[in-house]
């Protein structure tokens, strides 16, 4: 699964250091800590390695 928004993908990012142990998860907040908790580290690196050329900065939930 590749990110939607650029949002995504920096959230991803996020949760993907968490879960490295790069990062502290309870500096984790919003989109990044359900993130962490609830995928892999392989979807989260699928996520975070989305190329950013042609992705909107945010996806309205509407248009999801």
């Amino acid at each position: 699964m590749k990110a939607v928004s650029r949002a995504q993908q920096r959230a991803a990012g996020a949760a993907l250091s968490a879960k490295r142990g790069e990062t502290k998860p309870a500096d984790l907040i919003g989109a990044s800590k359900e993130m962490f908790d609830q995928m892999s580290e392989a979807e989260l690196e699928d996520l975070a390695s989305t190329s950013l050329d042609g992705l909107p900065e945010h996806v309205d939930k509407a248009g999801e």
